[in-house]
């Protein structure tokens, strides 16, 4: 665990602008203060995939403000739990760290109706982590 006895959790995506921003959001959401959250991206895109904006919203999750960010070795560094969607081998692996993969289909290009399985899925897999990170 992190130095503030707080679990750490950094999700990572290539874009950081679908999946790992939906993973982040939803921890976030469900989590409050109990544990931090990141998201990077290994090559950041410009901006959030705004289907993913709507869809998150449809469940009354706002990241119309968030944008992408660079996945840095302090990041990895500062968190407890690494997962990686979809990063192949542009995701970096440090020693100490709890790493997992979620393999998910990737939002990017796709329409609201194509994002809202994944968001759904991203949801069920953040609720079953966070119920292994807190007490």
């Amino acid at each position: 665990m992190s130095e503030s006895a707080k679990p750490s959790v950094l999700f990572v995506c290539v874009h950081n602008a679908g999946r790992s921003q939906m993973a982040a959001a939803f921890l976030a959401h469900l989590a409050g203060d109990a544990v931090q959250v990141r998201s990077a991206g290994s090559a950041p895109a410009d901006t959030v995939n705004p289907a993913v904006v709507e869809a998150l919203a449809e469940v009354g999750i706002d990241i119309s403000a968030e944008a992408p960010e660079v996945l840095t070795t302090k990041a990895v560094q500062a968190s407890d739990v690494v997962i990686t969607m979809g990063c192949g081998d542009t995701c970096p692996v440090f020693p100490g760290r709890k790493y997992l993969d979620w393999e998910l289909d990737d939002p990017a290009g796709q329409g609201v109706e194509a994002v809202r399985p994944i968001r759904d899925e991203i949801e069920r897999r953040v609720r079953g982590l966070l119920a292994g990170l807190l007490p």
